[in-house]
C-alpha cells in the first residue's frame, strides 16, 4: 500500500512541477505591450467597463482602454463579442490590472487543459496507456494559451457534460453554460440534446442549463441593465460577418456570394438537419461517449462562426479516438501528421485569422471517424462501465 501511495505522490508531484513549468513559460518576461496585443485584452477591457459600470461593448471605450494599455493605433481594435452570459468570467477581470489579470486567465486556462484529460481518462476507466497527457501537446489549447483566448473554456464544458450527463445529469446541464457563452458553436449538438431530453424524458439537463443561464442574465442584467441591446448593436455595426474568418461556412459563403450572409448559415442548417437523421436513426442505442462525439465534430465543422482556439472543445473527440485506436499504427501516423502539422503553424505565429486554418476540423472529424471505425460503441454496451466510472 505504502509503494502506491509513493507512486501517487510522485505522479503528483511530477504533475505539479510540469504544471508550474508551463505557467511560467506563458508568464515569464510579460509586459503590458506583449499582453496588450493577445487578444485576452478585449475580456480584460469588458471587466473594466463593467467594473465601472459602463458598456463593455462600447467601441470608442474599449479603444482608449486599449491605446492606455499599450496595443498599438495599428492594430484593430478587439472587442469582447461573446453574448452577455459571459460576463461571469470578464467581470471580475476588471478588479486587476492587465498583466496580474493574464497571469490569473493563463492559470485557469491551465487548470482546464489539465482537468479535461484526466477526467476523460478516468471516464475511460483508467487506461495503464499515458496517451491522455497528449493533451496537453493539443494544437488549438496550445493556441489558446498564448492567445488568451476561450476556447478551454468550452473545453471544460464539454468535458464536465460528458463526464456527469448519467450520474448528475443537474450539474451536466449547469456545466453546459461555458457552452452557451458561444452558442453558435454547438448549434446542431443542441438540437439534438433537447430532442434526446424529450425521448429520453429527462429533464435534469435541461433544468440545470436553464437555471444557470438564468442566474447568468441576472448576473448581466445587474451589472448593465442595457447589455442585451448593447451586444445587439455591437455586433451590427461591428462587422463580425464581414470578417474573413477561417472556418468553412464563411469560405462557402464568401466563394459563391460574399453579400449573402445567410449563405453563412446554410452549413450550420444542414448539420442541423443531418444531425436529428442521425440521432433519430440511432436514438435507441445514443450514446454521448460515441455518436454525441461525432455531432461534436460536426458542429464545429459546420459552425458559421470560430477560430482555431474554440476546437479546443474536440480535445474530449480526440483522446477517445486514441484510446479506441490503441494499436493502431496508421492512427497514430495520422494523429501525429495532424498535430504535427497545426503545432507548427501555432508556433510559426501563423495569424489565427490566416485560411490555413480551414483544414483542421474537417481533418480531425475523418480523423475520428477512421480511428473509431471498428469499435462504435452502444449506450448497452458500456452503459454500466460508464456509470461505474462516473461514481469513482
Amino acid at each position: 500500500m505504502s509503494r502506491v501511495l509513493f507512486r501517487k505522490l510522485a505522479a503528483a508531484c511530477i504533475v505539479a512541477a510540469g504544471f508550474g513549468f508551463v505557467a511560467w513559460v506563458f508568464v515569464a518576461g510579460l509586459t503590458d505591450k506583449s499582453v496588450a496585443e493577445r487578444d485576452f485584452i478585449s475580456y480584460w477591457t469588458a471587466g473594466q467597463q463593467l467594473a465601472h459600470g459602463l458598456n463593455p461593448y462600447d467601441f470608442g471605450a474599449i479603444r482608449e482602454l486599449e491605446r492606455i494599455a499599450g496595443r498599438p493605433d495599428s492594430q484593430s481594435l478587439l472587442v469582447m463579442r461573446n453574448p452577455p452570459v459571459a460576463f461571469l468570467l470578464a467581470w471580475p477581470l476588471g478588479f486587476f490590472d492587465l498583466k496580474t489579470a493574464f497571469k490569473l486567465w493563463v492559470l485557469i486556462l491551465l487548470a482546464g487543459l489539465s482537468l479535461a484529460p484526466w477526467m476523460i481518462w478516468r471516464l475511460n476507466g483508467r487506461p495503464d496507456s499515458r496517451l491522455h497527457l497528449l493533451g496537453y501537446g493539443f494544437a488549438p489549447a496550445i493556441a489558446c494559451l498564448k492567445a488568451g483566448q476561450f476556447g478551454i473554456f468550452l473545453l471544460a464544458g464539454v468535458t464536465l457534460f460528458l463526464c456527469f450527463h448519467r450520474s448528475r445529469p443537474f450539474l451536466a446541464g449547469t456545466a453546459l453554460l461555458l457552452c452557451a457563452m458561444k452558442p453558435h458553436l454547438f448549434f446542431p449538438f443542441a438540437v439534438v440534446l433537447l430532442l434526446w431530453s424529450v425521448t429520453r424524458n429527462t429533464y435534469r439537463i435541461l433544468a440545470g442549463f436553464s437555471i444557470a443561464l438564468l442566474a447568468s442574465c441576472a448576473l448581466s442584467f445587474c451589472l448593465d441593465s442595457h447589455a442585451w441591446s448593447q451586444y445587439s448593436q455591437m455586433m451590427h455595426a461591428g462587422g463580425a460577418l464581414d470578417e474573413a474568418v477561417p472556418v468553412l461556412s464563411v469560405f462557402f459563403r464568401f466563394l459563391i456570394d460574399r453579400k449573402a450572409v445567410w449563405l453563412q448559415f446554410l452549413p450550420c442548417a444542414a448539420a442541423c438537419v443531418w444531425a436529428l437523421w442521425y440521432f433519430w436513426t440511432r436514438r435507441s442505442l445514443w450514446n454521448w461517449m460515441d455518436q454525441g462525439l461525432v455531432l461534436l465534430l460536426v458542429s464545429a465543422m459546420c459552425t458559421p462562426f470560430g477560430w482555431f482556439t474554440d476546437e479546443s472543445m474536440l480535445l474530449p473527440a480526440v483522446l477517445i479516438g486514441l484510446d479506441r485506436a490503441a494499436g493502431s499504427r496508421r492512427v497514430f501516423v495520422l494523429f501525429g501528421l495532424i498535430c504535427g502539422i497545426s503545432l507548427i503553424e501555432v508556433f510559426a505565429n501563423v495569424r489565427l485569422t490566416s485560411p490555413f486554418y480551414l483544414w483542421t476540423t474537417p481533418a480531425w472529424l475523418g480523423w475520428y471517424l477512421f480511428a473509431t471505425r471498428k469499435k462504435e460503441i452502444t449506450a448497452e454496451r458500456i452503459g454500466p462501465e460508464i456509470a461505474a466510472a462516473e461514481s469513482q
